[in-house]
């Protein structure tokens, strides 16, 4: 008796049948690449321990992918013991628990490799644009905005090391943008940051053996960019601002090395 090959069995199933066993297939490779992304994003310090990740459903519309793929890629994080779910009131939600174990190494590595180049060309635009960015802080300032900034920038300094010390960074960034007074530059440089991101809109903050002296770095950036934009200095800010940005890109080599990628 004649068998029914694999090609010709798929053939005599009805194309409804044959789309949904496409899409079934399909599954398993997006939850594969999305549990990189959040193992990557984790290991390069955009979500650090101690970070309540963003909901489900932000998650979702920030990966560009559907609840169900970030529900079953979180599971798979728990599993690794990377995070943790709570579900106590207000302070349910999902925590990084550790940062790079030796078994996130291989997600990094695929991860960065597949988007080395666009990361890199996206890392150059974003120093170009907060050049730019800064350079209108320092024109358009108000004494306000710069009552503002210093305060941010005293914040930064006084935050303990790791996740207290990225947020204040971003609220001193952000604090920035706001002194530029054009809500359209803002808008261009947050959607730019965004796509840079491996899983989340945030500043890269590395591991937790250069974090220390990355932070402190970042002081002495953020004393001299805050002094050049409340001066007025729009060509010095723009100067800064490019060089200090260019802090993430350092961050995603270093991971790279670490991950046995190589990076230009």
């Amino acid at each position: 008796m004649c068998t029914m090959g694999e090609p010709d069995r798929q053939m005599a199933q009805p194309a409804g049948a044959r789309g949904l066993l496409e899409r079934e297939l399909e599954i398993p490779s997006r939850v594969d690449e999305i549990t990189d992304r959040l193992v990557t994003a984790i290991a390069v310090g955009e979500y650090l321990p101690g970070a309540r990740l963003p909901a489900e459903r932000e998650l979702a519309a920030s990966l560009r992918v559907g609840r169900m793929t970030v529900r079953a890629a979180l599971a798979r994080l728990v599993e690794q013991g990377l995070v943790e779910t709570r579900r106590s009131g207000r302070g349910g939600g999902t925590y990084v628990l550790q940062q790079w174990p030796e078994s996130s190494t291989a997600a990094v590595g695929r991860t960065l490799t597949m988007r080395a180049h666009e990361l890199r060309d996206r890392c150059d635009a974003i120093c170009r644009i907060h050049g730019a960015v800064c350079r209108a802080a320092a024109e358009a300032r108000t004494d306000r905005d710069i009552a503002v900034l210093r305060e941010r920038l005293e914040a930064y300094r006084d935050a303990a090391s790791g996740l207290a010390s990225q947020q204040a960074d971003s609220a001193l960034h952000l604090a920035i943008m706001d002194a530029a007074r054009n809500p359209v530059l803002k808008q261009v440089l947050l959607d730019l940051e965004a796509s840079v991101s491996i899983g989340a809109p945030a500043h890269l903050w590395g591991e937790p053996e250069t974090m220390p002296d990355m932070e402190l770095r970042a002081l002495r950036d953020h004393e001299a960019l805050i002094s050049a934009i409340a001066d007025g200095r729009a060509d010095d800010a723009e100067a800064l601002a490019r060089t200090h940005v260019a802090i993430d890109y350092e961050h995603i080599s270093a991971a790279m090395r670490r991950a046995g990628v190589l990076a230009d």
